[in-house]
């Protein structure tokens, strides 16, 4: 895929202003998640800049697509990369995301200070509206993701083994072993004719690195027992295995910080159910998390930590795939084995839908009537921050009463 021509040359500055400016309007302004993410980034790119043809748009979000991470910003991450190069890449990334981690680290100010029974009120409202999010996803990705009772049966697999394994690491293990049974089944997919690939030293070396940390973090932290490594690697592990979009850093983040106790269950699902009420990207989630933690590395500098080893597999997955994507769609095995990866993705969250979201949040029959009109909401398009927002408004009514 070749960088845009279609405009008169512009200076590399004024670009690089240039894609920072349009890309932190789309922060300030994309709600509704990552399918509606794409549907700005069309309407700002491909119809009102002509930055792109609708032809290399849909090459872009086909890859993004295929590799694991949050699609919509590694579109942008793509796009900011053929505007203005790596400088392009990393301004776009920043400027999307840069107003919703604002917004959270407001959020996470707040909610550490949140001990009286009005503020517990307000957490219990947003835990209340995350189940809703969290259930919605799970019926929008199932119907994408497991349309045969095949993969259903691999989804159900994977919430059941999740829900009963004491294993820390067992969803990094349920998506691989999901991907290696993919791979290895039998294939009747016809495979397109492979293309010339012409070798590119620095996509190669984005990738190698990418595989690189994601085996040395977790050594090098047991290895020297230090806390920044630890957390590094438990944010970019999950980062690299996030199959099928924004809300399934749930399950992973939950798995990696609530159930190792570094983190509050409560204070991490309130901050889960603020997430779905600011625009741009759902990952801006891991700088509130990273705050939250209970020991160093946390505040804003363990937000920051956080938000960029989440961030860092797409970046170097996206660059280091980018050059290689015709040669990589052809690949049927691959395609398979990310299919019932992504099968499995949805048990994951089906199973973080069980526990510890509903387990957290449901005490009575009120609790999930109130979760069930969200829900309902949710489904007839209502936005999901006034979601959001009506369940902290509930919770602080029903404390008052």
């Amino acid at each position: 895929m070749s960088r845009p021509d279609t405009d008169p040359p512009t200076p590399p500055f004024a670009r690089l202003a240039e894609v920072f400016r349009v890309f932190l309007g789309l922060g300030l302004t994309s709600f509704g998640g990552p399918v509606a993410h794409l549907g700005y980034f069309r309407e700002a790119f491909v119809v009102r800049r002509a930055w792109l043809s609708d032809a290399d748009y849909a090459d872009l979000v086909a890859l993004c697509q295929f590799l694991p991470g949050p699609a919509s910003s590694q579109v942008g991450i793509a796009i900011g990369h053929l505007r203005a190069g790596v400088p392009g890449a990393i301004a776009a990334w920043l400027a999307f995301t840069l107003p919703s981690v604002l917004v959270l680290y407001a959020v996470a100010i707040g909610a550490s200070h949140f001990q009286g029974p009005i503020e517990q009120a307000v957490l219990h409202g947003l835990k209340l509206a995350a189940l809703a999010v969290v259930a919605q996803a799970v019926l929008q990705m199932a119907l994408k993701l497991t349309p045969d009772w095949p993969r259903r049966a691999i989804a159900l697999a994977a919430a059941t083994i999740v829900l009963l394994s004491p294993c820390k690491a067992i969803s990094a293990l349920v998506i691989a072993l999901a991907a290696g049974l993919g791979a290895s089944l039998p294939n009747t997919r016809t495979a397109p004719p492979a293309p010339e690939q012409k070798p590119h030293p620095a996509a190669l070396a984005a990738l190698l690195l990418f595989a690189a940390l994601l085996l040395a973090l977790p050594v090098l932290s047991l290895v020297t027992h230090d806390p920044v490594l630890d957390i590094a690697g438990r944010f970019y592990r999950t980062g690299a295995l996030v199959f099928g979009g924004g809300h399934v850093v749930l399950p992973l983040l939950q798995t990696e910080l609530v159930a190792t106790g570094l983190e509050d269950r409560d204070l991490f699902l309130a901050g889960y159910g603020a997430a779905q009420a600011v625009p741009g990207p759902l990952f801006s989630f891991a700088f509130y998390a990273g705050m939250q933690l209970k020991a160093w590395p946390n505040g804003v500098w363990g937000g920051l930590l956080a938000l960029t080893a989440i961030y860092l597999p797409s970046f170097l997955l996206t660059l280091g795939a980018l050059p290689y994507w015709t040669r990589l769609k052809t690949i049927t095995r691959l395609r398979a084995g990310l299919d019932l990866a992504n099968a499995a993705v949805v048990g994951l969250l089906l199973a973080a839908l069980c526990n510890p979201v509903f387990t957290s949040a449901v005490f009575s029959p009120l609790d999930l009537a109130i979760a069930a009109a969200a829900l309902t909401a949710l489904w007839i398009r209502v936005p999901p921050w006034l979601v959001v927002l009506g369940g902290g408004v509930v919770g602080v009514a029903l404390a008052l009463l």
